[in-house]
């Protein structure tokens, strides 16, 4: 019988925060508000790093992906244990779903299935095109560049056509190897931010807005981003719940991130099923209810 429920997993980086580490504080923080709530449901949960070597995953019933927030770059090692992991015990949100998700080219399904995305354009390994010359055939001021598989903002870039040649040397570095995408940079960005919209068990729960620091296109809070709590209009959500709906079958939380493209419209800018941040602390009631789902799966 395995020891364990749920396993929530995060990677070493995060196991404790050292002091003045505010970012892994707010980590800490939503997984002990999940772990809380799922312990009410009468779940024995723990935490670990995906590479933990003495971790026997076969002994968890489940696994919830929190913050394996160094997978991108270190994917050879992560891709096959996610694959070993997989065949032993369930994941949250189902491994189906992971793979399908983890690679921005799913992108293409949604806006196949009616989403508006940014204007982008994937690049594939060993394609012997300079950036200069993907760019120039491209209608557009400003860019963004980034690999297809990567997280928050991890190597990710804001070009215009001045400093193209700046990023040449990054992108022959990367291209070699892995799959990159190049869209179309959307302004809003630094004037309204993006929005959030967390929905579980195909419900939405809360939105937060998430603005850059400065001139800053990023809005991660370890690039020095802010949160902000956010009331959507009926649009707002109706369009995120949309963005689920014409997703992957199967999942079960989601974090839908959307901005205002540059014909004002709303635009999705990534969907997050594989290890989204849910501000969880924003909404104590989306614990709960993600709580109440993971105990119904593992009870059916």
């Amino acid at each position: 019988m395995p020891k364990f429920d749920v396993t929530l997993l995060t990677s070493s980086k995060y196991l404790k925060a050292d002091a003045g580490d505010e970012f892994t504080e707010i980590i800490l923080e939503e997984d002990r508000l999940l772990r809380e709530e799922l312990e009410k449901q009468g779940l024995n949960v723990t935490r670990t790093n995906w590479d933990d070597p003495d971790f026997n995953w076969a002994e968890t019933r489940c696994v919830l992906f929190r913050t394996p927030w160094d997978y991108f770059n270190r994917y050879d090692e992560f891709a096959p244990w996610l694959e070993g992991a997989g065949k032993v015990t369930k994941f949250i949100n189902p491994i189906e779903v992971i793979n399908w998700n983890i690679d921005k080219h799913y992108m293409l399904e949604l806006e196949n299935a009616g989403i508006n995305i940014p204007p982008t354009v994937f690049i594939e390994p060993g394609d012997k095109r300079s950036l200069t010359e993907i760019t120039h055939a491209l209608d557009w001021d400003e860019f963004i560049l980034k690999p297809a598989i990567s997280g928050g903002a991890w190597h990710t870039y804001r070009m215009n056509r001045d400093n193209i040649a700046e990023h040449e040397a990054i992108y022959n570095e990367l291209i070699n190897d892995r799959s990159m995408l190049v869209q179309e940079y959307q302004k809003s960005i630094l004037s309204d931010g993006e929005v959030s919209y967390m929905v579980i068990g195909g419900n939405f729960t809360h939105a937060i807005l998430k603005k850059g620091k400065g001139e800053d296109f990023r809005v991660q809070e370890n690039f020095g981003g802010t949160v902000h709590d956010h009331l959507p209009a009926e649009e707002e959500i109706e369009f995120a719940q949309m963005v689920v709906e014409k997703a992957k079958p199967g999942i079960i939380y989601a974090r839908v991130d959307v901005m205002r493209d540059n014909s004002g419209k709303l635009s999705l800018g990534e969907l997050e099923v594989f290890e989204p941040a849910l501000w969880l602390r924003k909404c104590p009631p989306a614990a709960d209810l993600f709580a109440k789902l993971v105990a119904d799966i593992l009870g059916s």
